[in-house]
C-alpha cells in the first residue's frame, strides 16, 4: 500500500508520485499451499464445474456480483476533447476509485483504441462476462446513444453516465434550487447549453417530468424547426424543445430565463447574459475541468444561486454524485435495464438530502456518505 501526503501536490506532480491512481488487491494472501490449492488448482475446477452448469453461480462464485467496466474510446472526455484511448486513461482511473471508495464496487479502467461504434459494441459484448456493469464514458455524440442502446440486452445494466448520471443530479439540484428561491419548477423558463450526451439526456429528462419551457443551444445557436443540417439526436429536441420555434443564439435563448443550465465551454455564460435573465437566476455550469463562469463572477453579476461541476467549489453537481450509488443499487437489486422512473426516484432520493436547501447549500456534497445508501434504496421497488 502506498501512503504518502499529496494534498501540497500538483494535480500532474501527484498523478505521477502515485503512478496511476488504481491498483489490484487480493482478498486472500497466498501463504500456504492449502491456499493456493483452493485459490487456484486444483480447487478452483470447482467452482469453474459449478458455473458451466448453472451460469447463474458466477454471481455468487466470482466478481461478477460488484464489478463494473468503466468503458471509453477517448472521443470526449471531459471539456477536452478527442484526446484518445491513453489520455483518456486517468479519468477512467478516476471514476473507478470513486466507485471503489464511495459504493465499495471494483471497477476497472477499459480504454479502448478504435472509435469505431461496432468495434465497441463487439469488445463490450466480449468481456460482459466479466462484469455485473457497464458504465460507459467520454464517448462522443452522436455515437454515445446508439452504442449504448445497441448494449441493452446483455443482460447486465449498460449505463452512459454522461448521460443519465448527469441527468439525475441536474435534477435533483433543480429541484432543490428552485425549492430555494421560491420558484416553481414547472414554470421555470430554462436554458440547456450544450447538446451532446449530458444536455440531450437533461432535456429528455426534464420533459419526462412534463416541463414545457425549455430551450437548447448548440454552439450554432437555438436548436430549431428552421435549422439544417441537424444529427438525429438533435432533431429529437426539437419535439421536446423550443415550442415557438426561436431561430437565434444563446444571448436571444437566455433573456428572461430562470435557469441557465451549462455543459458546453469554459466562460461562455458573459456578464450580459446572466443579467438579461429573469431575476433570481439559478445557474449550473458544469463544463469540466473549466465551467462556463466562475462562481465569484456570477455572484458578483447577480445569480442567486450557481453551482459547478468542480470538486473545489461549493454546490458540485456532477455526475460522480450519483453513478456509484446508482450503479450500486442495479447490482444490489440485478437489474438489468433502466428507466426514466428510476432516474427521477434516485432524483428525488438525492434532493431529499437537503430538505431545507438554501442558496448556498442545495445539493449533497459527494463526500456525504448518505448519498450512496440513499440512491441505491431508491432502486429497491424495481428489483427483478
Amino acid at each position: 500500500m502506498i501512503v504518502f501526503m499529496v494534498e501540497n501536490l500538483k494535480a500532474w506532480e501527484f498523478h505521477k508520485k502515485l503512478h496511476g491512481k488504481l491498483s489490484v488487491q487480493s482478498k486472500i494472501s497466498l501463504k500456504t499451499k492449502k491456499r493456493l490449492s483452493l485459490a487456484y488448482t486444483p480447487g478452483v475446477a470447482q467452482a469453474v464445474e459449478a458455473i458451466a452448469n448453472d451460469p447463474k453461480q458466477v454471481y455468487t462464485l466470482t466478481i461478477k456480483h460488484n464489478s463494473v467496466a468503466v468503458v471509453t474510446d477517448g472521443s470526449a472526455v471531459l471539456g477536452l476533447g478527442n484526446v484518445g484511448a491513453e489520455a483518456a486513461l486517468p479519468v477512467m482511473e478516476g471514476k473507478c476509485i470513486i466507485f471503489k471508495e464511495f459504493a465499495g464496487i471494483d471497477a476497472f479502467p477499459i480504454c479502448i483504441k478504435s472509435q469505431n461504434s461496432d468495434d465497441i459494441v463487439s469488445i463490450i459484448k466480449n468481456i460482459a462476462p466479466a462484469f455485473g456493469g457497464i458504465n460507459i464514458e467520454d464517448i462522443s455524440a452522436p455515437r454515445c446513444f446508439e452504442i449504448e442502446e445497441r448494449l441493452q440486452n446483455l443482460g447486465i445494466p449498460v449505463m452512459h453516465d454522461d448521460q443519465h448520471a448527469t441527468a439525475i443530479v441536474v435534477l435533483a439540484a433543480l429541484y432543490n434550487a428552485t425549492k430555494a428561491v421560491n420558484k416553481k419548477i414547472q414554470t421555470c423558463k430554462i436554458v440547456v447549453v450544450g447538446s451532446g450526451a449530458a444536455g440531450t439526456a437533461v432535456i429528455k429528462l426534464l420533459a419526462y417530468l412534463g416541463l414545457k419551457n425549455i430551450l437548447a443551444v448548440d454552439s450554432k445557436g437555438i436548436i430549431s424547426i428552421k435549422r439544417t443540417a441537424l444529427n438525429p439526436s438533435k432533431k429529437e429536441l426539437i419535439k421536446i424543445t423550443n415550442p415557438e420555434g426561436i431561430n437565434d443564439d444563446l444571448k436571444v435563448a437566455a433573456k428572461g430565463a430562470d435557469v441557465l443550465i451549462g455543459v458546453s465551454a469554459k466562460g461562455i455564460f458573459t456578464k450580459e447574459i446572466i443579467q438579461s435573465m429573469n431575476s433570481h437566476p439559478i445557474i449550473f455550469a458544469m463544463a469540466n475541468p473549466n465551467p462556463e463562469v466562475l462562481p465569484t463572477d456570477a455572484k458578483k453579476w447577480g445569480v442567486a444561486i450557481i453551482g459547478t461541476g468542480r470538486s473545489d467549489y461549493p454546490n458540485q453537481i456532477n455526475n460522480a454524485l450519483v453513478f456509484p450509488g446508482f450503479f450500486k443499487g442495479l447490482l444490489k437489486y440485478r437489474i438489468t435495464k433502466m428507466d426514466s422512473d428510476m432516474k427521477v426516484k434516485a432524483a428525488n432520493a438525492l434532493a431529499n438530502l437537503i430538505p431545507s436547501p438554501t442558496e448556498n447549500n442545495f445539493i449533497p456534497s459527494i463526500l456525504d456518505k448518505r448519498v450512496v445508501p440513499a440512491i441505491a434504496e431508491s432502486l429497491k421497488q424495481f428489483s427483478q
